[in-house]
């Protein structure tokens, strides 16, 4: 093999991931082990990784760069990122949330990631911070795509054990299996949340406790969506409607939860993205593509202090649409907050998050600066105005003659 192993990453299910360097290149790669069984064969969820993966070239999207099949082992080989967004969380939040700036870039992100693979046709259905990968550069990149699934027209039927509980979507928690986009669309908002406050925003124990904590906050939906959306779960006989017609009736009427009360830090315009992202109903959810266009990232007033210098704004990359030639040329929209180049400017001594300290360190004694001086010409126009006015109206003082 062309590559080194080094030490372990982490270890899974059904593979095993380290560190690795290549031998030809020097580069640091990370290596994902996977164990063939001479029985069963490659798993489904490996195949599925590396047809995926292959046609998936974005830069916030991880890297596949090479596949290496032995008979006892697979080994894929990945771009290597020095964490996934849960342990940066952890290392750098405030007990794990995050500054507006860096929440903003990091969601951005994730959503240009989302909306690459949704127009790629492809539903990754296991959007979680461990499954988000943060650089040096501070780039965020989706990763592990083992659950991920190509989608066609018409709607293709999944299986509804799909996503991390915490965040799954209500119409999957309810059985739907004639879902979309829109079901990585609700955990895009889930993490979104869990960025601003350092916690997982819906921490239910099963299915039923998850769609509970969904409830309690964003509200029970009326029966007539709740029947729609378990209907369409339920077996298409006389018992499996009457099933799907007695589990609506079993929730409590719990009233909204304004997000601004659950989420007092955020802004107003992160509540409004949030309202759209968390959508109960589906069809009412915002699209990742359409999310982008958002005034949370297109205006110039949020967050309230710009990027310093060797902050995290996403690199501004315009790649063209796989089918451009059918689609016509590809325009970027870049917003307000992306208009400076990328900068990894931070000395080596220093780590990202320590310069990003540094940084914002010397922007409030800038504005403590700019304050002071704002202070003392308030002072001073205040002291000429008193001398103005003790004056009389004396002539020097108005014609500039004399020692005024």
């Amino acid at each position: 093999m062309n590559y080194i192993q080094l030490e372990k990453l982490g270890e899974g299910t059904y593979a095993t991931v380290y560190k690795g360097r290549s031998r030809t290149t020097n580069e640091i790669v990370a290596l994902k082990e996977i164990h063939l069984d001479a029985e069963e064969g490659t798993p489904s969820t490996a195949i599925r990784e590396i047809s995926l993966m292959k046609e998936l070239k974005h830069v916030n999207i991880v890297r596949l760069y090479d596949v290496i099949h032995t008979e006892t082992k697979l080994v894929l080989i990945f771009e290597y990122c020095d964490r996934d967004l849960k342990k940066y969380m952890d290392a750098h939040g405030d007990r794990g949330a995050l500054d507006p700036v860096t929440v903003r870039s990091f969601m951005y992100q994730l959503l240009k990631g989302t909306a690459f693979c949704h127009e790629n046709r492809v539903l990754h259905r296991d959007l979680k911070p461990q499954n988000l990968l943060i650089n040096r550069k501070g780039e965020l990149k989706l990763g592990d795509f083992g659950l991920a699934r190509a989608f066609g027209v018409p709607v293709n039927t999944f299986s509804n054990e799909v996503v991390t509980l915490w965040y799954r979507a209500p119409d999957v928690l309810l059985g739907s299996r004639t879902y979309s986009t829109s079901i990585d669309v609700w955990s895009c908002g889930c993490i979104f949340a869990e960025m601003i406050s350092g916690v997982p925003l819906f921490r239910g124990r099963d299915n039923q406790d998850q769609l509970l904590h969904i409830m309690r906050i964003i509200g029970t939906p009326d029966e007539r969506l709740l029947r729609k959306i378990a209907t369409e779960a339920a077996p298409s006989t006389p018992e499996g409607q009457q099933q799907a017609a007695n589990a609506c009736k079993q929730y409590p009427r719990y009233p909204k939860i304004p997000f601004q009360q659950v989420l007092p830090k955020a802004s107003p315009q992160a509540i409004d993205l949030l309202e759209r992202l968390l959508q109960f109903d589906p069809n009412k959810r915002i699209s990742a593509a359409e999310a982008l266009n958002h005034p949370y990232f297109t205006s110039t007033a949020a967050p309230p202090h710009p990027f310093p210098i060797g902050a995290m704004a996403p690199p501004q990359y315009n790649y063209p649409h796989p089918h451009a030639a059918i689609h016509g040329p590809q325009v970027a929209h870049v917003p307000p907050f992306m208009t400076q180049p990328f900068e990894n400017r931070f000395p080596p001594h220093l780590s990202m998050h320590q310069h990003h300290e540094n940084q914002m360190r010397l922007q409030r004694q800038r504005e403590a600066a700019q304050a002071q001086a704002q202070a003392q010409a308030q002072a001073q126009a205040q002291a000429q105005a008193q001398a103005q006015a003790q004056g009389g109206g004396q002539g020097d003082m108005h014609t500039g003659t004399g020692n005024w």
